[in-house]
């Protein structure tokens, strides 16, 4: 998570209830923009290294040659290929 150091403190009017104080609050820290800090950061993931980034190319270059040679060969018929479902 992203830290800003922006603090948001908000105290309760005389006669304010508290959605309105929790609506306050929510509006303040929207403004502060730490709302889309906070979500920006949810899924935050580490920038791999050259090294491994260039491992997995090679990884997936050889899994795609092999494929083309049994494509060649007969034994995959690329027009049959699997499709993904969620």
């Amino acid at each position: 998570m992203v830290e800003t150091g922006a603090r948001v403190e908000v105290r309760r009017g005389k006669n304010e209830s508290s959605a309105a104080l929790i609506r306050r609050f929510t509006r303040r820290a929207q403004t502060l923009g730490l709302v889309r800090e906070v979500r920006n950061g949810r899924y935050f993931e580490r920038t791999k290294s050259k090294n491994v980034g260039h491992k997995r190319a090679l990884i997936s270059k050889t899994r795609r040659e092999n494929y083309n040679e049994l494509v060649k060969l007969g034994k995959i018929d690329p027009a049959a290929k699997k499709t993904r479902k969620r």
